[in-house]
């Protein structure tokens, strides 16, 4: 089950278990999980509590790696040493440091899954948008119909 929620978590595309962190790439997030020490206890607490990350998530950005939607991402590179960089506007960009096949396997996913989660992502907008527009609609439609007292 996801942290914080009643969904269950989609199952791992790529997975990477570090002695200090996990990398967890599902289809739609990219999960980066610290294992102990402070930060990690912080994790747990921002990820414990969605309010609180969604909230002041963008606090908790600059301590710790918290989930990151595809669509969010703008790029993703990798480095010689193996160090993958992940660029996301308005946020802090975080860096992963992999041993270069690693590096290059996860960057190679992502780069296939982000565009499909970027279209996924219009398409939720648009759908969003033309419920909106149905609504609006209905609701005019209604207060048309109303009789007068």
């Amino acid at each position: 089950m996801a942290k914080g929620s009643d969904l269950p978590d989609k199952p791992a595309v790529f997975m990477l278990d570090k002695p200090h962190f996990q990398v967890k790439l599902q289809s739609d997030v990219l999960k980066v999980d610290l294992k102990d020490g402070a930060r990690a206890e912080i994790e747990k607490l921002a990820e414990a509590r969605p309010a609180l990350r969604d909230t002041i998530g963008w606090m908790f950005q600059t301590i710790i790696p918290l989930d990151v939607h595809l669509w969010e991402i703008e790029k993703v590179t990798v480095e010689p040493s193996g160090k993958v960089n992940i660029r996301i506007p308005h946020r802090r960009d975080i860096h992963i440091p992999l041993e270069p096949l690693e590096a290059e396997r996860l960057v190679e996913k992502m780069n296939q899954l982000i565009p499909i989660e970027k279209e996924r992502r219009v398409e939720r907008q648009l759908a969003e948008q033309a419920a909106e527009k149905e609504r609006e609609r209905q609701k005019t439609d209604t207060l048309k119909y109303r009789p007068m007292r």
